[in-house]
C-alpha cells in the first residue's frame, strides 16, 4: 500500500466503503464512523491553522519581492484564476440543472445526518479561533510580514508553515483513504450512493472538459500575442501536464514545467521567474473543480446558488490556496474554511467535499501548471522578448528585472 499514490488509495478506499455499506454490518460501520467523526473533528480543529500557515507566509513572500515583473505575473495568474471560477460558475448553472434536479439528494443539506448512522462516541475538538477571524489574521500577518523589514515574525510563520504541511502530509493525507471509506460506507447504508455516484461521474466530465477549455483560452491569448500556434504550443508543455497527474503537486512538477515553457521558446530569466512564482499563485484548474464541485454538492442538497455568493468565494479562493499547491490536496485544505464560512457547508458537506475533490486533485494541479506555461509566455511578451528556439537563446540568457 505505500508504494501506492494518493489516488488509487483513494478510489480503494472509495470502493472498500461502498462494499462496507452494501453489506450493512452496522457494528463495522459505527467502528468506521467513530473513526470518522475523530479525524472530522481534528480536520475542523485545523482548519484556522491551515488558514494560517498557507495564507500569512504566502502574502508575506509575495509582498516582499518588487517590481514590475511580478505586478504584471500576479494580476495575469489571479485574473486566470478568477475566469476560469466564472467559467466553471456559469457553465454549471447551466448543465448541473439539466443532470442534477435541485434537491435531489435524500438526505437535506440542513440535516445531513439524517438517515445516517452515528459512531459510538464523539470527541469536542473545538477550534482556537473561527474562520473568519483566521483570515483576518492571516491577512494582517502576511501584510506586516511584507512591509516589516524584520525576520522574527517571519521564520516564525514560516515554522508554523511547515507544521502545517507536515499534519497534512503526516496525518491528514494518510488517514483520509479511510476517512473515504467511512463517509461511502454511510452514503451507501442509507442509500444514497447509487445517486450520488451517477451526478459526480457528470460533474468530473465537466471539470475535464473545463479544464481543456481555459487551457486552450490561456494558448490562444498567449499564442495571440506571442505570434505562435496554441496547439504547438499546448502540444510542449503535455509533459508537465502528465507529471502533475503523478506529483499532484505544482512544486513538485516545477522542474519540468520550467524546462517545457522554456522549450516553447521563453526568455530563460522569465521562465526562472514565472514558473516557480505561478506553481504558488496560479490556481485556474483548481478554482474550475472546487467551484464545480461545490456547486453540486450545493444543488444536490437544496443550498440557495447565487453568483453575488459565488464569485465573492471565487475571490477568496485565489488568496487563500496561495501556497497550498506545494502539497497534494492542500488546495482544498485551504478552501474548507471558505466552504464553512461562505457557502455554509457542515461537517457533513465539506468531509464530502473532500472525498470528491481528491479524486480529481491530480486533473485540477495537470490543468494548474499547464497554465503556467501560457502566463510565462504572456509575460515573456510583455517584458519585451520573443519566443525563441532554445538552441538559439545564447543572447537572451540576461536575467529580468525583478
Amino acid at each position: 500500500m505505500k508504494k501506492l499514490g494518493l489516488l488509487p488509495k483513494l478510489i480503494l478506499g472509495l470502493i472498500a466503503g461502498i462494499i462496507v455499506g452494501k453489506i450493512g454490518f452496522i457494528p463495522l460501520l459505527r467502528v468506521m464512523l467513530t473513526f470518522n467523526g475523530l479525524f472530522g473533528n481534528f480536520l475542523q480543529f485545523v482548519i484556522p491553522l491551515i488558514i494560517l500557515g498557507f495564507v500569512a507566509p504566502g502574502i508575506g513572500d509575495l509582498g516582499k519581492k518588487a517590481g514590475k515583473l511580478l505586478a504584471v505575473t500576479t494580476v495575469l495568474a489571479y485574473g486566470s484564476t478568477i475566469v476560469s471560477g466564472s467559467l466553471a460558475f456559469f457553465t454549471n448553472s447551466i448543465l448541473l440543472k439539466k443532470i442534477l434536479p435541485t434537491g435531489a439528494a435524500l438526505v437535506e443539506g440542513s440535516h445531513p445526518e439524517a438517515g445516517l448512522l452515528s459512531g459510538y462516541l464523539t470527541v469536542e475538538m473545538p477550534p482556537i479561533m473561527g474562520v473568519m477571524t483566521a483570515l483576518l489574521m492571516a491577512f494582517i500577518i502576511g501584510i506586516g510580514i511584507a512591509v516589516v523589514e524584520g525576520t522574527t515574525l517571519k521564520n516564525f510563520m514560516n515554522e508554523i508553515q511547515t507544521i502545517v504541511e507536515k499534519i497534512i502530509t503526516n496525518i491528514i493525507i494518510p488517514f483520509l483513504p479511510l476517512y473515504v471509506a467511512g463517509i461511502f460506507a454511510n452514503m451507501t447504508y442509507a442509500g444514497e450512493i447509487v445517486k450520488i455516484m451517477s451526478v459526480f461521474a457528470k460533474v468530473f466530465g465537466i471539470i475535464i472538459i473545463l479544464h481543456f477549455v481555459i487551457l486552450l483560452v490561456q494558448y490562444t491569448i498567449a499564442g495571440t500575442l506571442a505570434g505562435a500556434n496554441p496547439i504547438l504550443l499546448i502540444r510542449k508543455m503535455l509533459p508537465a501536464y502528465f507529471t502533475a497527474i503523478g506529483t499532484q503537486s505544482s512544486a513538485a512538477t516545477i522542474p519540468v514545467t520550467l524546462n517545457q515553457t522554456k522549450e516553447n521558446g521563453v526568455n530563460e530569466g522569465i521562465a526562472d521567474f514565472t514558473i516557480p512564482l505561478c506553481a504558488t499563485i496560479h490556481l485556474s484548474g483548481s478554482t474550475i473543480t472546487l467551484v464545480s464541485c461545490s456547486m453540486a454538492v450545493m444543488m444536490l442538497h437544496g443550498m440557495p446558488i447565487t453568483f453575488s455568493g459565488m464569485f465573492g468565494f471565487i475571490l477568496m479562493l485565489g488568496v487563500t490556496m496561495v501556497a497550498a499547491p506545494g502539497v497534494p490536496g492542500g488546495a482544498v485544505m485551504a478552501a474548507l474554511g471558505l466552504l464553512e464560512s461562505m457557502l455554509g457547508f457542515g461537517p457533513e458537506l465539506t468531509s464530502l467535499m473532500i472525498a470528491l475533490y481528491l479524486t480529481q486533485d491530480s486533473f485540477g494541479t495537470a490543468c494548474n501548471v499547464t497554465g503556467d506555461g501560457a502566463i510565462s509566455i504572456m509575460v515573456n511578451k510583455i517584458a519585451g522578448f520573443k519566443l525563441v528556439k532554445r538552441e538559439k537563446k545564447e543572447t537572451q540568457k540576461t536575467k529580468p528585472t525583478v
